[in-house]
């Protein structure tokens, strides 16, 4: 091999390694992590595929309010389905899951697609647990079926902002208001001899009564 064909090899091995190197520092020291789509988290099994799997807590950490599962579900089967239960690992307690309609049972039709999450979906919520479900993980989610069984994903958590707001939790704790209105400070500071008393009105009734019996006897 010539001089001149060897120093091209090598440089453009030494352009490939570079890539490469750069492509391992973008994907951390865990590789897993190449694994997870942060905007689109799916999976299909059997007949049931998902897309779209979020976990949205609440806007802030100081909120104590409960957080939710939303994913969008698809069923290509021939025959209904139902939704089970929804688990995130490191939370003890599955999603309490609320049909659209209400009652607790998610039916997913044959051939047809349901919504988890947003006002008039259905809602899988979970209990708050921060210290399990932290913004910016990659959680992993299991969608339990009553014909295909599991489907597992990992799905981001993130807050329940911007875009995320209308599809996050409907119960989100009002912040308290620390000022005491001021119709209500006046209400309170008024004494109650600043009033006029039942009986003070009935006196000055009888007086106003006599000066007029009085007046007309004169004349």
């Amino acid at each position: 091999m010539s001089s001149s064909l060897r120093r091209g090899a090598l440089a453009a091995a030494a352009i490939a390694f570079s890539i490469a190197s750069l492509a391992a520092c973008g994907a951390g020291n865990n590789a897993q992590t190449l694994e997870v789509k942060p905007d689109n988290a799916a999976a299909t099994v059997g007949d049931i595929k998902i897309q779209n799997a979020t976990v949205i807590t609440q806007p802030d950490r100081a909120s104590k309010g409960p957080a939710v599962v939303t994913a969008t579900v698809f069923n290509n089967g021939s025959t209904d389905q139902s939704l089970d239960s929804v688990t995130v690992d490191g939370v003890g307690k599955g999603a309490k899951l609320t049909a659209a309609k209400g009652g607790s049972k998610i039916t997913v039709p044959a051939g047809q697609s349901i919504t988890l999450g947003g006002e008039g979906n259905a809602i899988a919520e979970l209990p708050n647990d921060r210290t399990a479900v932290l913004d910016g993980n990659a959680q992993p989610v299991t969608f339990s079926f009553s014909k295909t069984g599991d489907v597992k994903l990992k799905a981001f958590v993130v807050p329940a902002e911007s875009y995320f707001k209308k599809w996050g939790p409907s119960e989100v704790p009002a912040t308290p208001d620390a000022s005491a209105s001021p119709s209500t400070s006046a209400d309170a500071s008024a004494s109650p001899s600043d009033s006029a008393s039942p009986s003070d009105s009935a006196s000055a009734s009888t007086s106003a009564s006599s000066s007029a019996s009085d007046e007309a006897a004169g004349h």
